[in-house]
């Protein structure tokens, strides 16, 4: 049977991204403003079999909690996920998820939560790998001078999700 990602695209405010979802969760958050082939190429790489199925309905509970997350009212999702990754890459993953709404930690940080502290160059790999952006927050991982670093929907989307913790920091 051929895998079905459901996709739509968000557009709220200032925000356009798009996103997609297998029956088990979400699976990938698209960079701010691209286009539907960046989804597209994900996926033939990711899920080469699978079928893109276009579901504003399915998807309306992913929309709904990331307009929340825009909107300030949100600091955590609560949203399933179905994520492909390696064993190490789930790992960083996970670490991702630990650093607090409003905080930022460092490639170093994460190396050393997952006790491995050497492996700050792979870390930054897995983060780079990262399919959902915003759900596991790698925007709040900037390098250790405190400068902003590479993230895969650019500098100035880490940025704006920056902010808004900033100034939604205290839910």
């Amino acid at each position: 049977m051929t895998p079905i990602l459901y996709w739509t695209k968000l557009v709220f405010d200032k925000w356009k991204l798009y996103m997609a979802a297998t029956s088990k969760g979400l699976c990938y958050v698209g960079s701010q403003e691209k286009p539907f082939e960046e989804l597209e190429d994900w996926v033939n790489k990711h899920y080469p079999q699978s079928t893109l199925v276009q579901d504003d309905v399915f998807m309306e509970p992913y929309v709904a909690e990331f307009i929340e997350f825009f909107q300030g009212a949100r600091n955590s999702f609560t949203i399933s996920h179905d994520l492909k990754g390696t064993a190490f890459q789930t790992e960083v993953w996970n670490a991702l998820c630990k650093i607090p709404y409003g905080d930022t930690w460092t490639y170093s940080d994460i190396a050393n939560t997952i006790q491995r502290p050497a492996a700050v160059r792979a870390v930054g790999t897995a983060i780079g790998a990262n399919p959902v952006l915003l759900t596991v927050p790698c925007h709040r991982v900037i390098g250790k001078n405190g400068k902003l670093t590479g993230f895969r929907g650019g500098l100035n989307m880490k940025e704006q999700l920056l902010k808004i913790e900033k100034e939604n920091g205290h839910l």
